[in-house]
């Protein structure tokens, strides 16, 4: 192990008990979707404590940061995420991303001036359906990177990403109130109107390919059993392989929709709640290099089938890894037969199986960090 490595492992190790109190403490207090302002404020403490230089507020973004130090030629940018679900808390494990990433950049920060680094640490809000990455893709972030990365929880360690691109909508029909046994003619029911689309969806399936996603949950379809529902809303994904394939068939997912509005008088609105998220773009060599570092750590890679399927959960890092070169591994926690998204595997999200996967994630994108590095250097390692 060289001793540029050797150095990035003490100082993320050093950080230790720091960076699993700060992933303790996300886990204990989670925020959704751009309601991240606790978050957002201590995530980058340890940062700034160690001289990065931090902006909040990121790009007119409340809940966005970015903390910078260095000022080499190759720069490395790693994306903290720290938004929590809906009902679920960290059940995706977004505590343990934050502090990875955090970790990593501390342990590259002790070695930046030595080979030649420019740190950029993201603070990347609303990743669970609202699109952060995009809006701060959009505003200017990201631009000229050399490297981004992140590492992800999951059951097991998957080297690559291969997310789904993937819509998010609101859907919202409105229709008229009645009494529902003395006047039901008078009424135009909000909630039939979503019945009739998810059984129009239903149909639609077996027409779509075998990888496309349709899924979504009916959020308020009505108040009072002896009323007719005159409002209904839901959120709805359409995932499919790629951009171009997801824009072939989310016309199609939308005409059921249009469909529950046709079938019972009430009017539609179709709100998108962010950019459609994109495939991921994965840089070989960079994977090459931390797949290989993961390894040195005593990581086990496990092979494709059920166990490995969080790798096609989608990301708006995938749209970073249209712009800028860009890895998105997951590291496992050991939570079998948990899965993300599952109570179950929040408890996981926390823990000693939890804290080893949050310290070997910060060292293998730290030392990834110093492999690029060295390349950009023209330097074998």
């Amino acid at each position: 192990m060289s001793a540029l490595k050797e150095a990035a492992r003490q100082a993320v190790e050093r950080h230790a008990e720091e960076l699993i109190g700060l992933s303790e403490r996300l886990h204990a207090d989670p925020e959704t979707a751009w309601e991240e302002h606790r978050a957002a404020a201590a995530v980058p403490e340890l940062l700034d404590r160690a001289g990065f230089a931090v902006t909040s507020s990121y790009l007119g973004l409340d809940t966005a940061f970015l903390a910078r130090s260095g000022s080499g030629p190759v720069r490395i940018a790693l994306c903290a995420e720290y938004d929590a679900l809906p009902g679920l808390g960290h059940a995706c494990g977004h505590n343990l991303i934050a502090a990875s990433s955090i970790g990593a950049a501390l342990g590259l920060a002790a070695l930046a001036d030595d080979i030649g680094l420019t740190l950029e640490v993201y603070g990347t809000p609303a990743e669970e359906g609202g699109g952060g990455k995009i809006e701060m893709l959009d505003r200017g972030a990201f631009a000229g990177a050399d490297l981004a990365m992140m590492v992800h929880p999951a059951p097991v360690d998957v080297a690559e990403a291969r997310p789904f691109a993937v819509s998010h909508s609101k859907i919202s029909y409105t229709g008229k109130s009645a009494h529902a046994a003395a006047y039901p003619e008078a009424g135009v029911n909000a909630a039939d109107a979503f019945t009739v689309a998810q059984v129009a969806i239903g149909l639609l399936r077996q027409q779509l390919p075998a990888s496309a996603r349709v899924h979504g949950v009916v959020t308020h379809a009505g108040d009072a059993p002896n009323a007719i529902p005159e409002q209904s809303t839901g959120r709805w994904y359409v995932r499919a392989e790629t951009l171009a394939e997801l824009a072939e068939l989310e016309p199609r997912v939308m005409r059921a929709f249009e469909a529950g509005a046709l079938a019972t008088g009430c009017d539609l609105e179709i709100e998108p709640e962010s950019k459609p998220y994109a495939e991921f773009r994965t840089d070989e060599t960079a994977l090459g290099h931390y797949r290989a570092n993961a390894l040195a750590l005593g990581r086990t890679f496990a092979p494709p089938g059920q166990a490995a399927r969080m790798n096609r959960a989608s990301t708006d890092m995938g749209n970073v890894s249209q712009v800028v070169p860009a890895i998105h591994p997951y590291i496992g926690v050991g939570s079998l037969p948990a899965t993300n998204h599952q109570h179950e595997f929040a408890a996981y999200c926390v823990g000693g199986t939890a804290q080893r996967a949050l310290l070997d994630g910060a060292i293998a994108l730290a030392w990834t960090g110093v492999d690029r590095s060295m390349a950009g250097r023209g330097t074998a390692m």
